[in-house]
């Protein structure tokens, strides 16, 4: 019986040619609007071997043969999960959050419909429900609804489950923590965060290609798309921002990353300050 082959050997023969990474790239921009830029090839074979050794394909050609046609699409988010970076926390550009509480939360009369946009784990919608509940005195009344979408099912599953490591949750303010989370232990005996009653029930997950139909009919007060866009390119973005414009009620508003912005897009939406659009 042959040796089995060693994950350096395995690295060393499974080179990307520059016609599968075209492939990779075309696969990567026509189902999920990502543009894979010249010079990310060493990045995506050293994060795409892995799914080769894991499914025992020999090349990216068969790799990729496999992600077009499976029929449930699973290995299509399992390949956007290792070619994107899935880096958020709770409070992330805080700023955002600031001018929710003082600028848009007290306008807001009726209902309240907010949309976390690649949502990730779950750090941004759990914030927004944590922010809902100490903007609004009538939360245990009023019809709030945060939707929370991401394209993986992986990021997705970590979110519903609502259970972070203690370590990453040194952003949130104790008394929020002590309001909001449980501090126990999972089976590995490490300690955990779990959020209660009063952020599960405001915050729905569902998977969302942002490149495909979208079921919701909106309309939102404010859409957070924060350090999506960057992975887009300009035409992606455009119909991106158009259709956000789209979704939104008159007054409100767009958050995208501090690392992006609208300049060079055509839209209609007026500027408020750094990465805060109002419709």
């Amino acid at each position: 019986m042959a040796a089995p082959i060693s994950s350096s050997a395995f690295f060393t023969e499974c080179e990307i040619s520059p016609a599968q990474f075209a492939r990779i790239t075309d696969v990567l921009h026509e189902h999920a609007g990502i543009r894979m830029r010249e010079g990310k090839e060493g990045l995506v074979r050293a994060r795409l071997a892995k799914r080769l050794r894991k499914l025992n394909l020999p090349d990216f050609d068969a790799y990729l043969d496999f992600v077009e046609k499976e029929p449930s699409r699973r290995e299509f988010a399992e390949m956007i999960d290792a070619l994107t970076t899935n880096k958020t926390s709770f409070l992330r550009e805080a700023s955002h959050f600031d001018y929710l509480r003082d600028a848009v939360f007290p306008t807001l009369k009726g209902p309240v419909r907010i949309w976390s946009a690649g949502c990730s784990s779950g750090e941004e919608p759990y914030t927004l429900a944590m922010l809902a509940n100490e903007s609004f005195s009538d939360i245990n009344t009023r019809d709030v609804r945060i939707l929370a979408t991401d394209l993986s099912h992986r990021v997705l599953a970590t979110a519903k489950a609502a259970t972070y490591p203690a370590e990453i949750m040194v952003d949130v303010p104790s008394a929020w923590m002590q309001k909001y989370w449980t501090r126990t232990r999972d089976p590995q005996g490490r300690e955990v965060c779990e959020a209660g009653k009063p952020l599960r029930r405001l915050v729905h997950f569902a998977k969302l290609n942002l490149m495909e139909r979208w079921p919701m009919q909106g309309p939102f007060d404010a859409i957070l798309c924060r350090n999506v866009m960057i992975y887009f390119d300009k035409a992606t973005q455009q119909q991106l921002v158009e259709r956000y414009w789209a979704l939104l009620r008159p007054g409100g508003h767009l958050f995208v990353g501090h690392s992006e912005s609208l300049t060079g897009l055509t839209h209609r939406f007026r500027y408020v300050q750094p990465a805060v659009y109002v419709k």
